[in-house]
């Protein structure tokens, strides 16, 4: 039994979905439609997503990007800046669990080189920032989180229609980032009693830790972005995996079969690079299988179908932006789309649910088990400055 509920504890969305699904088929007998309910579009897709995102993860594709951009920084503004825009930026196309587990860690090391200028509530303010910008870039793509690329697949708009759709806020999200880091700045230097912001002389300090700077020790830690330092065989690894990721671009944008890419992901992994099936997280692809089935067998069921329905109808952004607070954007993203035509509504709000609470967006709690491990004593206080800089960024989009 204790294993059981540490194990609930460790993935409640997983396990929730399980108990809803094994409910569900007490209800509703499992017969032949129950394979009409499952996506397997979507599921190919994810799993040959993140295979590909894991193996290159794998290779230290990644962190050598971040070591080399903040190479090149200087002061504290523009290493925060830099910090922040990493997660932003390469949420679009890694997802914006993967660029939590990856840059986070990265952060948390180089801030807590720096003690001149970066103590323990700078290191907080900075995790929760870069959260909050995983969150917001991946709303831009449909590869940028998974319940994106599940309704993208429900619609018949394009990829350039589904950014069209979320630019404006991606647009306003970067330009609040901005602003937040830069006011977080400047309060800084007039509680330091500092020079004024962009005075060069006071920001003047090069960062000698930067140009060796440790990273997160993984499986592998081959970095292949230079001849210098990696060897041809994972020179070819990384061209495979970007082939295949352009590959995967096509599939999303309906140019090529799902299925051909799942296929040539299994099989490029299997015979090139096995370890990287330990990579793919199959909690979420069970989550999404479980879910499947709950929401098929509930649509079969008259009154909650009506129920659904007629809360819905005119209310798709606000009941998925309220959904995604208690159940995370995904679990609400599938539960919500089968009672419901206005699929672009759902889109915006599980975007924007995924701000608020912790568990609004899974990948929230990835930042928090990394301060929660590091620095056990602050997770109070990081907890709060987490909820109250989502509601301050849910509330201005949601106006908008």
């Amino acid at each position: 039994m204790k294993k059981l509920l540490g194990y609930a504890r460790k993935d409640p969305v997983l396990v929730t979905a399980l108990v809803l699904a094994v409910i569900s088929m007490a209800v509703i007998h499992p017969d032949q439609k129950y394979i009409q309910y499952i996506d397997f579009r979507t599921l190919g897709i994810l799993f040959g997503l993140m295979a590909i995102v894991g193996g290159m993860q794998q290779l230290g594709v990644f962190d050598r990007l971040a070591e080399r951009v903040i190479r090149k920084t200087s002061g504290r503004m523009s290493m925060v800046v830099v910090l922040v825009m990493l997660c932003f930026v390469s949420s679009m196309l890694i997802t914006n669990d993967v660029a939590l587990i990856t840059f986070v860690p990265f952060a948390m090391i180089l801030l807590r080189k720096e003690t001149g200028l970066f103590d323990e509530t700078w290191i907080l303010r900075v995790v929760v920032m870069q959260t909050i910008a995983a969150n917001l870039g991946s709303m831009l793509t449909p590869v940028g989180n998974p319940q994106n690329l599940y309704l993208f697949g429900l619609t018949r708009m394009g990829m350039d229609d589904f950014i069209r759709l979320m630019l404006p806020y991606s647009l306003v999200a970067f330009v609040l980032l901005i602003g937040w880091i830069g006011v977080s700045c400047q309060w800084q230097r007039i509680t330091d009693d500092r020079q004024p912001l962009f005075d060069k002389k006071a920001e003047k300090k090069i960062y000698p830790a930067a140009a060796a700077i440790e990273v997160p020790q993984r499986e592998r830690t081959t970095y292949v972005l230079t001849s210098q330092q990696g060897n041809s065989g994972d020179m070819w690894k990384l061209w495979g995996y970007m082939v295949l990721f352009g590959m995967s671009l096509l599939v999303v944008g309906r140019m090529i079969p799902w299925y051909l890419l799942t296929i040539l992901v299994f099989g490029y992994v299997l015979f090139f690079d096995r370890k990287t099936l330990q990579k793919v997280d199959y909690s979420l692809l069970i989550t999404f299988l479980a879910l499947f089935l709950f929401i098929g067998n509930l649509g079969r069921m008259e009154i909650f179908r009506h129920i659904l329905e007629q809360m819905l109808h005119g209310r798709e952004r606000i009941t998925a932006v309220a959904a995604s607070q208690i159940m995370s954007n995904v679990p609400a993203a599938i539960l919500l789309s089968d009672f419901t035509d206005n699929i672009s509504e759902l889109i915006v709000g599980t975007n924007l649910g995924g701000l608020g609470t912790l568990i609004a967006s899974m990948a929230s709690l990835i930042s928090f088990k990394y301060i929660a491990k590091e620095y056990p004593a602050q997770r109070g206080r990081y907890l709060a400055m987490f909820t109250v800089a989502n509601v301050i960024f849910l509330f201005v989009l949601i106006i908008m």
